[in-house]
């Protein structure tokens, strides 16, 4: 799911950057008979593209927080453990280079051009909101994982449910467990989540969590 949200960033970044370098740059328009200072409803484009960014960033964000909040209602689950160091690590170390992206392409519009103010302030907050959502979910242990009679959860730098009603099959390849479902759904779970101490608790609730 996060990938969605950067892909759907990134595509919105573009054009923002893009119509910054041509605002701040004053580049001639011969086709439209102006330059890049004097187009028309050049404010508004940046606030509407800036708006998308901020939607976008919320969402990701919003259900980042709430998985976490879910995960961390230990006594709701039958199995519940911190996800492993390697994972934690890899959370960290992702979720502090898309601030450092953020906050530079924020400081990018901005000094291009004075009207992208709005896309600039929200890459801003983004990038704020990234570094202390890792800090947070590090010293407090909240990124976690565990098992309800109904579903598995996971919430650390992306959001992992897996319910169990219509589950036909589940398999192991490699470090990731196959979820086969009725209706051909198909979803995965990646075994590096779970702490190697933890790795036969684990398969032995998630046994006993799901009907043979």
């Amino acid at each position: 799911m996060n990938k969605f949200y950067n892909a759907l960033l990134f595509l919105l970044f573009v054009p923002t950057m893009l119509l910054a370098i041509i605002v701040g740059l004053d580049v001639p328009l011969p086709f439209l008979h102006t330059t890049g200072a004097n187009l028309p409803y050049k404010n508004e484009a940046f606030i509407v593209l800036g708006i998308f960014m901020c939607l976008t960033n919320v969402r990701r964000s919003m259900r980042r927080w709430i998985a976490m909040k879910l995960v961390n209602q230990i006594e709701k689950y039958t199995w519940n453990s911190v996800v492993s160091k390697e994972r934690i690590k890899r959370v960290l170390l992702y979720n502090y280079l898309e601030a450092f992206i953020m906050f530079f392409s924020a400081l990018g519009l901005y000094f291009l051009a004075d009207e992208a103010i709005v896309p600039a302030i929200v890459l801003f907050v983004s990038s704020i909101d990234e570094v202390f959502f890792a800090i947070y979910g590090k010293a407090a242990n909240k990124f976690r994982l565990g098992f309800t009679s109904k579903a598995l959860l996971a919430g650390d730098r992306d959001v992992t449910v897996i319910y169990f009603k219509g589950l036909r099959r589940v398999s192991i390849h490699q470090q990731t467990l196959y979820f086969d479902f009725k209706d051909d759904l198909h979803m995965r779970f990646p075994i590096d989540l779970i702490p190697v101490e933890s790795r036969e608790d684990f398969f032995k609730s998630f046994i006993s969590n799901i009907d043979e």
